[in-house]
């Protein structure tokens, strides 16, 4: 093991009950019988891709979607004897599962302890059941108390709960109430992100023309393994769109929604809970690795639709066709494949700038010489002096790190280190 590269795995599983009206992920309903083609497939893409993986160590797993607790449990422990069987998976490694309240059950509960998984995101999004009428979800919260209560009871001792902010209709004060339900329940981590209007979906058929709060920030997180686009066709309620509008509640305005945001931070700081990225908090020793993962650069292998690697400087993505996929021979490795790129340097050390400075704890001047054999201080030397000038980063060598200032616009910070 000591000698092995370390590799995080994600696996997509892009099915779910209903589609979301804000969802730009690649996720669609389909009926039971289809479960079982694609996980067939998928192990045979499990088994091909481990081929190329021998000596590497897997330190995360992540299975995303999609709703993959939608899948009967018997699914889950075949999948995770597979995993087992083809890669070498530190005895610690951290593996968590998306799961959505109303989809979870004793039973699966129970095979996903016995397959080794350790950790549970559970998506909630609001507190509120009309919010979650507006976006569009399958459950209440007494239903997400339900599947909560059920993974405490089945063993799980790290569980994430998602939460969205910037709500049609929502304001400062049942955003807090969503944040003091949940952090009564005590789970180890806690996401916050802020709803962005994205084009393709019925959101934006509904709030696209007028905009969606500008300060917010995307979601890219976990998820990003699973591809963004989705390749079906998507529903938008019938009726005309203006009338539509006009029955939906608006959307927060821009001084509500940055509200929303400062009043997060201190709020879950105040329960014990610390920011070490942009829009997620946790008690110490519960920062999702797998996603750490991402915004440090490390190598990670996305098996299953449309899911996307990044493999030593190379990244490609899935093909997100299902037909297409289906069809593949993937006892071939890399069958599933497509738009392969080697990332230039200066590509990845805009990456490692424009991710890294997510995380709370920002990016050292010492690694990035160690990786890229480029000092830091010299490449981004303007860059560096007119941000601190502005207030909108902190210098404290060898650390670079955004200032509350500095993430309040970090869009546009973010990209002042493309090259």
């Amino acid at each position: 093991m000591m000698n092995r590269r370390p590799l995080e795995l994600y696996i997509h599983i892009p099915f779910c009950a209903r589609k979301c009206a804000y969802c730009d992920f690649l996720s669609f309903a389909v009926p039971e019988r289809v479960y079982q083609d694609y996980m067939d497939k998928l192990i045979e893409e499990i088994y091909g891709q481990s081929l190329c993986f021998s000596d590497w160590s897997v330190t995360s797993i992540f299975l995303g979607g999609g709703t993959p607790s939608l899948l009967p449990p018997r699914f889950m422990e075949e999948l995770f004897a597979v995993l087992h069987g083809c890669f070498s998976i530190e005895e610690d490694a951290e593996i968590t599962i998306e799961a959505n309240p109303g989809t979870l059950t004793m039973e699966k509960l129970e095979v996903y302890q016995e397959s080794g998984i350790n950790r549970l995101s559970l998506g909630l999004q609001s507190a509120d059941d009309q919010e979650l009428r507006v976006l569009g979800r399958i459950h209440t919260f007494d239903d997400f108390l339900k599947s909560y209560q059920r993974a405490r009871q089945a063993g799980f001792s790290n569980i994430s709960v998602d939460l969205m902010s910037a709500l049609p209709g929502q304001d400062v004060h049942s955003w807090k109430n969503t944040l003091r339900k949940v952090v009564m329940l005590k789970p180890e981590h806690i996401s916050a992100y802020s709803l962005i209007i994205e084009e393709g979906t019925p959101f934006y058929e509904w709030y696209g023309e007028v905009g969606g709060p500008e300060g917010g920030i995307t979601r890219r997180d976990g998820k990003n393994g699973g591809g963004k686009e989705d390749f079906l066709t998507r529903s938008v309620l019938p009726g005309d769109r203006r009338s539509r509008r006009m029955e939906l509640p608006p959307l927060p305005d821009e001084d509500t929604d940055r509200e929303i945001y400062h009043m997060t931070k201190e709020l879950l700081a105040g329960q014990g809970y610390e920011r070490y990225e942009i829009s997620n908090y946790a008690r110490p020793g519960y920062e999702c690795r797998h996603n750490i993962g991402y915004w440090t650069g490390a190598d990670y292998l996305g098996l299953g639709l449309g899911a996307s690697s990044y493999i030593g400087g190379y990244r490609y993505h899935n093909v997100a066709d299902m037909g297409e996929y289906l069809s593949l021979n993937m006892k071939k490795a890399g069958a599933a494949a497509r738009d392969i790129k080697e990332l230039s340097l200066d590509e990845k050390m805009e990456e490692f700038m424009f991710l890294g400075l997510r995380m709370m704890r920002g990016v050292s001047g010492s690694d990035f010489l160690g990786r890229f054999g480029r000092n830091m201080w010299n490449l981004y030397a303007v860059t560096l002096r007119r941000m601190e000038g502005q207030g909108l980063i902190e210098i404290d060598t060898p650390w670079v790190r955004l200032t509350d200032r500095g993430i309040d616009v970090s869009n546009r910070v973010l990209c002042e280190f493309l090259l």
